[in-house]
Parts: structure tokens; sequence; C-alpha cells
């Protein structure tokens, strides 16, 4: 299946006072009106005095912005969402011209268009170290009385990975609710609402929070599933399927009814979850790379979920290996990259000259071995984009009875470009990875025997194919091998990179997890059997690897209810694993040493992040100083903020100075110089020396050297000084290392990043 990135931060509306105002659109009068019509988010003061109210006087107050002839009217239903929790503000159907008469009346901070967002297990937990019987699975209580709140496509209520066996009722704090008919919910599925006001006014769609995608409940699972045994996708990855928290209940914000996702439901989705009492959100969506934070709203309603002490983990993004490729890049919430487990789906590649070559697929075995003539697409004649095998790239070419080599990316899913050979009359499918995929290779359910193969093999089978003239090849099925890829972790090469474009100064992505050839559950039978309800999938991208991390953080949750966001962001990240299977640094799609752009702290360690040592606490205000570092206005900052700003009234700090995990720093004129704060959670009459990686060509002194706590939730400060070595030669531009502080027990690291100017 397309590599999947479902990037829409997006929770439930609500329509009564509790929640974000829903009114439903009516058809527009006018033609040529109804052609302007685009919605704009609007964010708004009130008047001095006066709070953000949850009531229907917030709905007359936005309405007040409106032109007075459609707010008087029928037309009034040009208001989609009155916003309660994320923002002050809302979401209409205007013209440019009326939203630039908007901006005249007092009170107005700013408009703009909504931007669209898009969407991006048996096995991982043994391969993060957690097991059922003992250690931190067992002493968190599997995430008990934690809700986790997941802003996807739907999910599919009766699945039983959505059991609530051994569950105890929800929290007394939730105050969410179910829209599916019936019994459907329950103590595991506890709330489950659609948000589509957006999509609907485009589409004329409207629906409940049922999945039609497969995402979101393959997301949900994969954060929260519940025990299920005998789970396999077609046969493959056999086991016992579960998420990372299954005793955390699970709410469904749906908020994208289709592939794309509409912004102002994001927005509404992202207000009710905050009213409804989760304690994490999980949103594996997304928009475009450098997005002002201002303009983006999952920055903004995720900041309000962090001052209410929500924890939220977001996808980096499906965009990678390039650099800068990242979505979400705000500093209060966590970006998650992709990484490899040690198991491996495997069918291989036969040649014709008995040389073989190891691939992946989901595709089950289609029956005996043949050996089919082999034809590349590239070949094709005055069609340089043929060998994507595109829709109707293959038109017109004799592929009966043959293997078809087609080449990964040129904008088509790898499961479409299967779709099109079959269509076109081949028998089978060999995709091949460009230079820049390298060995990375994923197991997609294909519609027609098919394999994934790395570049090398790509380079082997084209050699091949132009040293005879009867080129064939065969396909072997060999199925699920577990544990034989001792390098695991690997970055996957979708994984997006930073370094980042908006969040200057911030390292992302913040950290990696499993999320290449995950099994899930699924909504419906790949195999179109309507025997069994226990229907799962195997998916690849960061969607995947954001709800591992969304689950793991439900676990420190239940370990310590006390524990706000930042701390349980920094206990994961300095605790996060840079060594893989082998005891070797991480390494890339290429088998390179991976950056910590790619990486950022490293692979999620569940157990070491629970007993952190020591961590970086950050409260909601401190963000607002960094905010006004980025040269952001007054208004622009209190847009993210919910609440009047004055950038000079503030200390306004360099980009560097936030208190965050980790360092990333530019230098090319005088020495930088960064304070950190550390709070001891670990034991009092504790100590800590200092270790420093200096990255190559800079110097790095850390002033005290060592730090000494004589009480738990004692704070010590620290400063860190960078200086560029005179005549170093740094040919990369950039450079890394990292500062480890070590007791008897513990070992707290933070990375490193260094670009020079």
């Amino acid at each position: 299946m397309a590599l999947v990135y479902l990037f829409c931060l997006i929770i439930f509306l609500h329509s009564k006072s509790h929640h974000a105002q829903a009114i439903k659109p009516t058809a527009e009068v006018a033609t040529d009106q109804k052609e302007s019509l685009q919605i704009f988010i609007v964010h708004v003061n009130r008047p001095a005095g006066t709070t953000l109210a949850e009531s229907a006087d917030n709905k007359a107050f936005y309405q007040s912005f409106l032109p007075i002839t459609i707010a008087s009217s029928e037309e009034g239903d040009r208001l989609l969402y009155a916003y309660n929790h994320v923002f002050t503000g809302f979401a209409a159907r205007l013209t440019p011209k009326e939203v630039s008469n908007m901006a005249k009346k007092d009170g107005f901070v700013r408009a703009y268009p909504e931007r669209i967002f898009h969407i991006q297990t048996t096995e991982t937990p043994r391969f993060l170290g957690l097991q059922q019987e003992l250690g931190f699975w067992n002493q968190s209580n599997f995430g008990r009385g934690v809700i986790i709140g997941v802003l996807d496509s739907g999910i599919a209520p009766g699945h039983p990975s959505f059991n609530d066996e051994g569950m105890p009722p929800p929290p007394s704090k939730w105050k969410g609710k179910c829209e599916f008919n019936g019994s459907e919910c329950n103590n595991k599925l506890i709330g489950a609402r659609s948000f589509d006001l957006a999509a609907k006014t485009k589409n004329g769609i409207a629906g409940s929070p049922a999945d039609e995608d497969g995402h979101g409940t393959h997301t949900s699972s994969t954060a929260a599933g519940s025990f299920v045994q005998n789970a396999d996708a077609l046969g493959n990855a056999k086991g016992t399927a579960v998420g990372m928290a299954p005793q955390a209940h699970l709410a469904m914000y749906k908020v994208c009814p289709l592939e794309h996702c509409a912004g102002s439901d994001i927005l509404a989705g992202l207000d009710a979850a905050i009213h409804d009492g989760v304690d994490v959100i999980s949103i594996s969506l997304g928009g475009e790379p450098g997005t002002p934070m201002y303009e983006d709203t999952i920055a903004i309603g995720s900041y309000a979920a962090m001052q209410k002490g929500i924890f939220v983990s977001c996808a980096a993004g499906n965009f990678g290996p390039s650099n800068s490729t990242l979505s979400n890049e705000a500093p209060w919430y966590l970006t998650v990259g992709a990484s490899t487990l040690d198991r491996k789906l495997s069918v291989s590649a036969k040649l014709g000259n008995g040389e073989e070559l190891e691939g992946e697929s989901l595709s089950r075995n289609f029956g005996p071995t043949v050996a089919w003539s082999i034809f590349d697409a590239a070949s094709i004649n005055g069609q340089p984009t043929s060998k994507f095998c595109g829709k109707g790239a293959l038109n017109g070419t004799d592929l009966k009875g043959k293997i078809v080599l087609c080449e990964r990316g040129g904008g088509v899913s790898r499961v479409s470009k299967g779709m099109e050979v079959k269509s076109a009359g081949g028998a089978a499918m060999i995709l091949v990875n460009g230079e820049a995929d390298g060995f990375d290779t994923i197991a997609d359910a294909h519609a027609l025997p098919a394999t994934h193969v790395s570049f090398d093999s790509a380079q082997k089978i084209r050699a091949y194919l132009n040293s005879t003239s009867t080129p064939i090849a065969s396909l072997l099925f060999k199925g699920t091998v577990a544990g034989n890829k001792s390098s695991a972790p690997i970055v996957a090469s979708f994984s997006s990179r930073g370094p980042t474009l908006e969040a200057v100064g911030i390292l992302k992505p913040d950290i990696i997890g499993p999320g290449v050839n995950i099994l899930a559950a699924w909504p419906f039978p790949l195999d179109k059997s309507t025997n069994t309800k226990s229907t799962f999938n195997v998916e690849s991208g960061t969607s995947m690897s954001c709800p591992h991390l969304s689950g793991i953080a439900a676990l420190l949750k239940s370990s310590h209810p006390t524990w706000s966001p930042a701390v349980i962001k920094s206990a994961m990240m300095t605790s996060a694993d840079l060594l893989n299977r082998e005891g070797k640094q991480i390494v890339d799609q290429n088998l390179q040493r991976a950056d910590f752009f790619a990486t950022g702290a490293g692979q999620v360690n569940p157990t070491r992040a629970n007993d952190p040592g020591l961590v970086y606490d950050i409260q909601s205000d401190d963000y607002i100083p960094y905010l006004c570092g980025l040269g952001y206005t007054n208004d622009q900052v209190g847009i993210i903020a919910n609440k009047p700003v004055n950038c000079s009234q503030q200390k306004t700090q360099s980009s560097g100075q936030l208190n965050y995990p980790s360092f990333s720093v530019t230098l090319g004129g005088p020495p930088q110089t960064f304070s950190r704060t550390v709070t001891n959670i670990g034991e009092a009459n504790s100590s800590y020396i200092v270790t420093i990686l200096h990255p190559t060509g800079v110097d790095v002194i850390v002033e005290p050297s060592n730090l000494t706590f004589a009480e738990v939730g004692q704070k010590a400060t620290y400063t860190v000084t960078f200086t560029r070595v005179a005549n170093s030669n740094v040919a990369s531009g950039f450079a890394e290392g990292f500062i480890k502080w070590v007791s008897d027990k513990r070992v707290v690291r933070s990375p490193i990043s260094v670009m020079f100017k």
C-alpha cells in the first residue's frame, strides 16, 4: 500500500456549548459569489476585560465580524466553526473582499485561507524491549487510566483490537461522546466523533467516525490496541498483535473523511479533544514544510493542548531522504521519524543467471514458482517517466506473461504501480529503488506477485538485462523472517529530515521509532474474505512511528501522572539509543551513519525513558520569548499563545536558548553560549559529571562540569559555550557531537548539531 503519511491534525467538533460551535452550511444564493467563496480561519481578540466563554454568546461574538448582510440572513450559516479552546476565532466561508472589509473591525487580528493537510503490532513491543510479565511495560499497568486521542481517518469499532475485556470505565474527567450507533463504543474505545464540515462543503460528503480508509484504525491500534492472538496479514507477520499501551483508553476524532484533511476541521477536532479531557494526542498528519507556525493549524492547536498538560506526538513526514523536509517543526510537540524493525517479509527475485536478490512484499504466494520474461518499463521509447509505471504509461505495450521492472517514486504510489502493471496485462512486478532510496525496502499488499528490491539490486538486474537477449526472473516467497536484520533500527529513506526551516534553533525530528512494515488493525480484509473481523494490514510511514511514541507517552503518563508534556519528551530524548542491535551507530538507507537530522536524539528506549534521572522542563510561557526571538510580530505570537503578547516587554532570547533537550547551533562569528536547567527526578544526594563528544571543528565548554543534587525536584543550571576552532576544515558544513551527564546509575545525553556559516 502506498506509503502513508496521514498529515492532518484534527479533533472533534462539538455542536454544543462545550465545544467548537458547528453550524451546518447552506447553499450560496449567487453563482458568482459561490465561486469566489473560500474557507478562511479568522483570529480575533475579545474586548478587554472579557474571557473566552463556552456558550452561544461566543458564536454571536464571532458572527459580529461577518458582513451584516450575511450575519442577518441564512447566509449566516457560512460560519462553520466557532472555536473555544484552541484559540479565539472561527472558520467561515468568505470572499477575499469580505475578509478585507472584516479586517477594518476592532478586534480583528488575522485571517488566512485554510490549508489542506494530508494523510501520511506483533513485533514492535519485543523489539523495543517491552515484556508482558515484567519490567516497565508491566509496571506502567500498560497505560491504564490514560486517554489517547487520535486525529485521523476514523476507526473500525468492532475490531478485536478495540475489545475492552478487563478494562475499567474511563476516568471521571472524561467529557467526550460517541457518535456511533448502539453500543459500538466501550471501555477501550470511549469516544468517536467526526468533524467534516469543511470537507462536506467542498465535496458534499459527511459521515460517521467509521474508517473508510484504514489509516485511523491502524494508527489507533498501534498506540493502544488490545492483545489479539493469531494476527497476520495475508499469512505474514504472524503473532499476537498489541499496541504500545494496551490498557489505555482511545478516543477517535475523525478529521480526514477523504484523503485530504481541512485545516478548519482539524482545529475543530483539537478543540473538542482539549475539552474532552484526553491526556495524549496522536497526530499522523501534516502540511507543507516550512509553514509559519502562526499559520500552521497543528502548531496552533497543539500549543493550546500543551497549555492544558496534554502531550502531543506528530509524524515528521514522508518526504525524505532530502534535508529540510519536515512538516511538523514546532518545539512544543514531539516530532517522530521512522525506522525499521529486525523483521523481513521476504520475497526474493531470482534471475535467469542464478543470482538471487533479496526483497520484500506482503503479497501471498500466488502459486508455483514461474519464470517470466523481464520487461523494463524504463525502456519504453519517448516516455522518460514510463519507468515509474504511472497511469497509462504501459498502454500499448505487450506485457502478457512478463515480470515488469518499475521504479519507485515519480508521484505514483507503490501499490498503484502494481495495479497498472496488472491492468496492462503483466504477470508480476519487481519494484526497484532509485539511487536516493538505497537499500530501503517496504512490504506492500500488491495486486499481483511482486517484490521490492534495493537500488543495488536494481543495478544488478539491469546489468543482467544487458547481458542476454532472453532475460527471465522468478519470485521466491520466503515469508516472515524475524530477527534477521541485526543492523536494525535503520532510518527509513522516506522519513523526513531536518534541519528545520521555521523553528530555527530546534533540532528535529526529536526521535525515531518503528515505522516500517508495521502490522496493526485494518477495517476490512485484504483478501476480500468475510469470514473474520480479525483483519490486519502491514503499513509503513511516519504515520506508523508516531502512534508508537504516543503509546509510549501514555505508559510514561500512567507511571508518572505529574510529568508535564516537556518532561515526558525530555525523558524519551535523553535516554534514546544511538546504537543498533550490533552495537554500532544507527545507519540510514545507504547503510551510512545516520546524522541527527535523520535520527534526532535517537531510537526510543521505553524502559530507560521511565527513569531518566534528569529532565529539561519547559512551561508554556517559556515559548513566548523564543517565538519573539524568531522575529514574529506581537500578533503572530499572540495567535499561537492565544493571548495578547508584547515582544518588547519580553526578555527576547536567541533561538538556541530554549530549555530544550538538544542543541542546534549556527557558528560563523563569535562563540555562542546557551544555558540549560535540569531537574533531578532520580534520587536525592546524587551527582553527575559531564562528558563531551566535541563536534568536528568545534570547541565545547560546559560550566560547571559537575552537578550535585541534595533533593529530588532540585534544579541546576549549566552553560554551554560553542566556539569554532580556527582553521578547522569541515567539508559538509555540519558537525555533530553530544553532551552527556553521567552518574553512577544513569546517562543523560543531549545531541549537538552545528551548522557553519
